[in-house]
């Protein structure tokens, strides 16, 4: 089997098995090592710095506190970018908790600086499936504390709640959901008529879509690959499943590096987009015997199968950029006849009896953030958009949302869209009166109706 992952650090004790406390005697949170929360508190602040729209909404809060009251349980990465996040909903006034959603992608560093500044956090680098849940469940189960906010990100936490503390569930003010896959799980649950709750569907805000999964995507899967493989883009030949805005921003990252890249794709609105943009969509069975990397991002499982690992050819790379580890079927490659090679974290080179080899990263998990990371810029786009979310829930009127799920308001959107442009000194132009009442708008916004995309 695979080595497990494990921190530099020679320390093999279960964070679960160490009693820490913080500086102020709370231990409250567990984490790989308190003592690293200094290191955590500068990558904090360095983030800051790229995150202006968050920060703008800090000093507006100084005054008011608009979601005072609040106890937000939230599941996300577990980042220097996610951490400015969490301590601007606690600058607003709320109580928060939180877990990792991905078992690699914490930054041990930044977790023990949000604990040792009071932010109960339950997340470390490499923990097990067990510990991912035994996380969450210490988030949620606590004395005397009734989340009223979810904030999640693959809707694992959702799910949590929704199975083992029912109770809790039906008491909850608002979820607000960051990823394809939990949205598309939000959705199974209101279609059964189990949504007792308003969700807020951050996914599909033009903001989110737009900025994260495409830009975010077309700067980091380079990052990732390189960062692993250190490999040469230039002439090789790429097969991307999946034409959403993350299979477009990788496209475009790897033709501009003057890649060869194939497209799969079951949508013929997005096929179309790819025949468009000038890359050859084809079956993955086609080019699965000559493709040197493989990249999924489908939000799909079984995309890649055993029977497509067996007829690669040798040293092909596979990896998975979509949220969920189902697309690549890793655990068909969990056979006594197969060899697995720890070559460097997150990396392993899966070896057949003949001696042919792929190179699989980060186990099928999400490549950008378990292998590399994430601009900043990018994520401040998206983080402010949740905060947005949790405010407009929190604060709505009783009646506004009913138990469904919701698309952010456009006004919202462009709010966040607008606080971000101060970075490039960029000046947007006003309608005047006559063409605002020609375009039949408001000069203020919304500019767009609500099923532009």
């Amino acid at each position: 089997a695979a080595a497990s992952y494990t921190d530099s650090s020679d320390d093999e004790t279960s964070p679960r098995d160490k009693q820490q406390k913080n500086s102020k005697g709370s231990s409250d949170f567990c984490v790989k090592n308190i003592k690293q929360a200094e290191f955590g508190r500068r990558e904090i602040e360095i983030a800051e710095q790229e995150m202006p729209a968050l920060m703008a909404l800090r000093k507006r809060a100084q005054g008011e506190k608009p979601l005072a009251g609040a106890k937000i349980v939230g599941c996300t990465h577990i980042t220097a970018q996610t951490a400015v996040l969490m301590e601007t909903l606690g600058a607003l006034g709320a109580q928060c908790r939180w877990a990792a959603c991905n078992i690699y992608s914490t930054l041990n560093e930044v977790a023990a600086a949000l604990a040792e500044s009071g932010f109960p956090v339950f997340a470390w680098k490499g923990e097990s499936e067990d510990d991912f849940w035994w996380c969450i469940d210490r988030c949620v189960n606590v004395e005397g504390w009734q989340p009223n906010m979810i904030l999640d990100d693959g809707g694992d936490l959702t799910h949590w709640i929704y199975k083992k503390y029912p109770n809790m569930f039906k008491k909850i003010k608002g979820i607000v959901e960051e990823s394809v896959t939990g949205v598309h799980r939000l959705y199974q649950l209101s279609k059964a008529g189990k949504l007792c709750v308003p969700a807020m569907n951050v996914n599909d805000s033009v903001t989110k879509q737009k900025f994260d999964n495409l830009y975010c995507c077309r700067e980091s899967i380079l990052d990732g690959l390189k960062r692993t493989t250190d490999m040469m883009f230039g002439g090789k030949q790429v097969v991307v499943c999946g034409y959403g805005e993350v299979g477009k921003g990788c496209c475009a990252a790897l033709k501009a590096m003057g890649s060869i890249v194939y497209v799969t794709e079951i949508d013929p609105i997005c096929a179309l987009q790819a025949c468009m943009d000038g890359f050859r969509l084809v079956k993955l069975n086609e080019v699965i015997r000559q493709v040197d990397i493989v990249i999924t991002c489908t939000g799909n499982k079984n995309v890649v199968t055993r029977e497509h690992l067996d007829r690669m050819k040798n040293s092909c790379i596979v990896c998975n950029m979509g949220h969920s580890n189902t697309e690549i079927d890793v655990a068909s490659l969990r056979t006594p006849e197969l060899t697995w090679e720890r070559v460097r974290s997150q990396v392993d080179h899966v070896i057949w009896p003949d001696g042919k080899r792929i190179v699989l990263l980060a186990e099928g998990r999400l490549l950008n953030l378990s292998c590399s990371t994430v601009p900043t810029f990018v994520l401040s786009i998206t983080a402010t958009t949740q905060a947005l979310a949790l405010i407009e829930l929190y604060n709505a009127p009783e009646g506004r949302y009913k138990q469904d799920v919701y698309l952010l308001p456009k006004k919202m959107d462009e709010y966040v869209a607008s606080l971000h442009l101060p970075t490039f000194d960029a000046h947007l132009t006003e309608l005047t009166d006559e063409q605002a009442k020609y375009l039949g708008l408001n000069k203020n916004g919304p500019f767009k109706p609500n099923y532009y995309r």
